[in-house]
């Protein structure tokens, strides 16, 4: 008991609970230029090949959370059968719908307009939270802060600048139906937690979404070829990435409300827009970009504010 209560007083303290999102931010914030440069590795083409590779990441990163969750315990790990149902609705939500929208639509938009637009998804969660979740309202505060970060969201894809202006809906649109998809497993997430241990639910509900992710890309005709190690060694380290950060969100929205560990995904454009003009070159100097940055980052931190 004491083991157990140290603990949660160790994953609700406020500087360890913003360490460890901060650290899931960046590696999330990572992933879109990642996920860009693998395709070009990969010299994958079109939706099909785009979720096959998905799958592969999801698959892969679910074998490493469940060796990780194996080692951890020192057992093989299971859920029980009256957990099937959740933790697959989870892997549906979290990895199939979430990671569909988000692969063909990072292909069909810059990767840090990808990563601002992304940032909203700290909203989604704080507003179903409000109907799904006994005791996490949405106040007054928190509608001030959606407020700005659906304004930064519009900004960037209404007015010309570096990112680029307009939207599509197989570009910007898919990533924000990538947004609410995960906002909202950010929510089933914490109402499914008691049920297993987080890192065994992360486990199977990657190692599920990303199976189905594979059969609908092989299904219709997805390719992925042969690479360089280069190309391996970013798949591996996407699988690796989303192993850790997922894991780490998972065991931080079971000890927290889901408001005080989403609140977090203000750095996920900061994150992804820096990296993205580093990595892939992008030009993210402009007025609506640094507006619409701004104008995220301050939303969720006047959720956030005390």
């Amino acid at each position: 008991m004491n083991e157990t209560n140290q603990k949660v007083s160790v994953l609700t303290r406020p500087l360890v609970v913003m360490v460890l999102a901060l650290l899931c931010c960046a590696l999330w914030g990572s992933a879109f230029p990642c996920v860009k440069i693998g395709y070009e590795l990969f010299g994958i083409q079109g939706p099909s090949s785009q979720l096959l590779f998905a799958g592969y990441r999801f698959v892969l990163a679910g074998v490493f959370t469940f060796a990780a969750a194996c080692l951890m315990e020192k057992r093989l790990v299971t859920i029980q059968r009256s957990s099937i149902p959740y933790v697959c609705g989870q892997g549906l939500l979290q990895t199939t719908i979430h990671y569909l929208f988000f692969y063909i639509g990072l292909a069909n938009t810059a990767g840090s307009k990808g990563a601002i637009i992304n940032g909203s998804n700290a909203f989604f969660a704080i507003i179903l939270a409000h109907f799904l979740i006994r005791n996490e309202r949405f106040t007054l505060k928190k509608a001030i802060g959606c407020v700005f970060g659906f304004a930064g969201v519009v900004l960037v894809n209404l007015a010309p600048g570096a990112l680029g202006g307009g939207f599509s809906l197989t570009g910007e649109g898919f990533i924000v139906l990538c947004s609410i998809a995960y906002g909202a497993s950010s929510v089933t997430m914490k109402m499914i937690s008691h049920r297993e241990n987080t890192t065994v639910i992360t486990a199977y509900q990657f190692m599920f979404g990303g199976s189905i992710l594979i059969l609908i890309g092989l299904l219709t005709g997805g390719k992925v070829e042969a690479a360089s190690g280069a190309a391996w060694g970013m798949l591996l380290y996407l699988g690796i990435l989303s192993t850790v950060a997922f894991s780490i969100w998972a065991m931080l929205l079971k000890e927290n409300p889901v408001g005080r560990v989403a609140i977090y995904g203000f750095s996920i454009p900061l994150f992804g827009a820096l990296l993205s003009a580093l990595m892939l070159g992008e030009n993210i100097v402009s007025w609506n970009s640094v507006c619409a940055l701004v104008l995220v980052c301050v939303g969720i931190l006047i959720v956030n504010r005390n």
